[in-house]
C-alpha cells in the first residue's frame, strides 16, 4: 500500500509530465480499442462475400450479384459494390481503376486515428525526459537552498523526476506496437480485398463474353 501510495504521489508532483502523458494513455487506449474493433473480420469478410459473386459474374449474372451488395456495410463490400456497378460493361483498364480509386479511399478510414499512435510513440519518451529534467534541477535547487549535500537530500526529488522518464516510456512502448501492429493488420486487409477484386474483374470479364459483350 505504502509503494502504491508512493507511485501515485511521485506521479502527482511530476504532474506537469506526467498528467499530460496520463491523458495520452487514455487517448491511446481509446484509439486502439475502437480500431480493433472495426478492423475486426474484415479480410474474412470480404473473402466470404467475393467467393459468393464469382460464381454469380462468371455467368454473366450482375444485376443479382449487384443485389447481393446493394446495402455495403464493410471496406471489402464498397469496393466490390463500385465495381459491379461498372461491371457489365466497362473494360479491365476502367475496373481496375475503378478499384484503385475506392480502396485508396477506403485505405484512408481504415487508418482512421492511428497517426496519433505514431506521434504518441515519438513524443511520449521526450515529455518524459522533459519532467525528469525539470525534477532534477529542482531537486538541485532545493539542496543549494537548504546549504547541504549528499546524495540523501536529492535521492526524493530524483525519485520523483523519474518517473516521469518511466510513464513516458511505457505510454511510447505500447503506442508503438499497437502503431505497428494495426499498420499491418490494415495493410493485410487491403491485400485481401485488392486480391478479391482482382477475381471479380476477372470474372466480369467472363460474364460479359458470356452475355456477348
Amino acid at each position: 500500500m505504502q509503494t502504491q501510495f508512493s507511485i501515485i504521489a511521485m506521479i502527482m508532483q511530476g504532474w506537469y509530465a506526467t498528467y499530460p502523458l496520463l491523458l495520452i494513455s487514455v487517448v491511446c487506449v481509446t484509439v486502439i480499442i475502437e480500431r480493433v474493433w472495426s478492423l475486426w473480420g474484415l479480410s474474412a469478410r470480404a473473402s466470404h462475400v467475393a467467393e459468393g459473386l464469382v460464381g454469380l459474374l462468371n455467368q454473366g449474372k450482375f444485376d443479382e450479384a449487384l443485389e447481393r451488395v446493394k446495402s455495403p456495410q464493410s471496406a471489402g463490400e464498397r469496393v466490390f459494390h463500385e465495381l459491379l456497378t461498372e461491371a457489365p460493361s466497362a473494360d479491365r483498364a476502367r475496373l481496375e481503376e475503378v478499384d484503385e480509386e475506392r480502396r485508396f479511399a477506403e485505405l484512408l478510414q481504415l487508418r482512421g486515428l492511428i497517426w496519433i499512435l505514431a506521434t504518441s510513440g515519438a513524443s511520449a519518451p521526450f515529455i518524459g525526459l522533459f519532467g525528469t529534467v525539470v525534477g532534477i534541477l529542482a531537486a538541485f535547487q532545493s539542496m543549494a537552498i537548504m546549504g547541504t549535500g549528499g546524495f540523501s537530500v536529492v535521492a526524493a526529488g530524483i525519485s520523483e523526476a523519474l518517473i516521469s522518464t518511466a510513464l513516458g516510456l511505457a505510454v511510447a512502448i505500447i503506442a508503438v506496437i499497437f502503431y505497428n501492429y494495426l499498420s499491418q493488420k490494415i495493410e493485410r486487409i487491403n491485400a485481401t480485398i485488392h486480391i478479391c477484386a482482382a477475381r471479380l474483374i476477372d470474372a466480369a470479364l467472363r460474364g460479359q463474353r458470356a452475355n456477348g459483350n
